[in-house]
């Protein structure tokens, strides 16, 4: 059993011992921190909260926990239902609602749920805002509400459909476009709320052929459902038996998009983020923003069209406060997360699928001769094992010492640059591995100057 309190929610496996896993006591306990910690950041008890889950099995179970906790707080809930990560997002402001909660795990399997916890703006809350939270909870410092004070709870089951009327509204989603080119789509929704939103979005957007794998929201996820290559076998032969145009895959929250070109061929996820700001730089100048760990590619795209790029830290939270100080009109992760500021701040599937089939519309290009129109980098993956006794920040001091003839990033981690090729190096939050990603214009290469580093960091170990 796992439970994990950090930037990204409170996160655990379903089951076991109160405080080993995500059981019900833990779930009503941050709930109930939430709770409170709205309360002291409002300044008022009068609040409302707006809560959304994906389909996982155990969604209906830590929902029906949430929900009862918020209004024994004597906090208001809006019941969005079944939904997505963005659904929710963009509910909140437009409910004026003063927070809300994510029942989710994204990619993670099964068995596992998570509370994702939401500011005002629909955004989620900050790492010291985190910190503030967790510190409410080991204290029990909440209090419940009396029966004359509980909140109410009031259902919305259309806010999918909201959603997608907010995202056809934006200037560069030309539907129009989109139908002229008459596309055949195929999606795989790995059984979890995409299956809702992704086909209602292609019908609204004019797309009328659509070929679906696993859309029923049940939670019986049919594969690993993180959106990477090795899952997404039977989509790409699928997209190459049907003829389609482009496949679309997403997580079980929908806040990741993968996309497959017309040969069955992966796009690539890190491209996703490349491709969509190719299309919004191509009709404004503007900035972007990604982060440490994301392709080079879309500071290329970036430069080529007139505009800045920045890194920033790994998170969303982070990447989302880098865009906000740089202005950016575009953003996201190479996980296949786009924020497009023009609809909300948060990472957005929909709004990513209605941006990239304007763009392949506009172009006339296919799928995969749109991937080969961009610069080729090639990412390498790789994690060093970390023992108790393991100095992690020694070890990365040392690193940025060793290479500072090279520019060197140290805003997370350690990210030295040379020339086109570079490599991030960060300890995980969540597990005992300092993480090395590196990437070059050639696979092997790529391959290569990881394994170097990896060498250097050994011979440091052994020191």
């Amino acid at each position: 059993m796992t439970l994990i309190k950090s930037i990204s929610g409170i996160r655990g496996t379903i089951g076991g011992k109160a405080g080993d896993g995500l059981t019900p006591l833990d779930v009503v306990k941050f709930t109930s921190a939430y709770a409170e910690f709205l309360k002291k950041r409002a300044g008022k008890s009068d609040l409302t909260v707006v809560v959304g889950r994906d389909a996982r099995i155990s969604g209906e179970m830590v929902s029906s926990l949430v929900i009862g906790t918020l209004t024994g707080c004597g906090i208001d809930v809006i019941d969005l239902g079944l939904s997505t990560t963005p659904t929710v997002e963009v509910a909140v402001p437009a409910e004026k609602a003063d927070g809300g909660i994510i029942l989710t795990a994204s990619h993670n399997p099964k068995q596992w749920n998570a509370l994702k916890l939401l500011n005002e703006k629909g955004e989620f809350i900050s790492g010291d805002e985190g910190a503030q939270l967790l510190e409410i909870a080991e204290k029990e410092a909440f209090d419940y509400a009396v029966v004359d004070k509980l909140g109410q709870v009031t259902k919305i089951d259309d806010y999918i459909d909201r959603h997608i009327k907010m995202i056809l509204d934006l200037a560069l989603v030309d539907v129009e476009a989109i139908r002229k080119r008459n596309f055949h789509v195929a999606i795989d929704c790995v059984n979890s709320t995409g299956g809702i939103a992704l086909p209602k979005l292609l019908k609204a957007l004019g797309v009328e052929k659509v070929t679906e794998l696993f859309v029923e929201p049940n939670g019986q996820f049919p594969h690993n459902p993180e959106p990477l290559p090795e899952h997404l076998t039977e989509l790409s032969s699928i997209i190459k038996k049907s003829r389609a145009d482009v496949g679309f895959v997403v997580d079980p929250d929908v806040d990741r998009l993968a996309m497959v070109c017309e040969d069955g061929d992966m796009f690539g996820e890190e491209y996703t983020l490349v491709a969509v700001a190719d299309y919004v730089l191509s009709q404004q100048t503007g900035n972007t923003v990604s982060n440490l760990s994301s392709t080079r590619a879309l500071r290329d795209v970036t430069e080529k069209a007139g505009g800045s790029y920045s890194a920033a830290a790994v998170g969303e939270v982070n990447v989302v406060t880098m865009m906000k100080d740089t202005n950016a009109i575009i953003g996201g992760e190479g996980n296949g997360g786009i924020i497009y500021p023009e609809l909300h701040y948060g990472r957005d599937a929909l709004v990513g699928i209605a941006l990239f089939l304007t763009h392949l519309a506009k172009t006339g290009k296919s799928a995969s001769k749109l991937r080969a129109s961009y610069p080729n980098y090639h990412i390498s993956k790789n994690k060093i094992e970390l023992t108790p006794e393991t100095d992690v920040d020694g070890i990365l001091t040392a690193m940025e010492k060793k290479y500072k003839s090279q520019p060197v990033n140290t805003i997370d981690g350690v990210k030295i640059e040379f020339d086109k090729e570079w490599v991030h190096l960060r300890k995980s939050n969540t597990e005992p591995i300092i993480r090395i990603y590196s990437e070059s214009e050639n696979e092997s290469t790529a391959n290569n100057l990881a394994n170097k580093i990896i060498g250097d960091i050994k011979e440091l170990m052994k020191s």
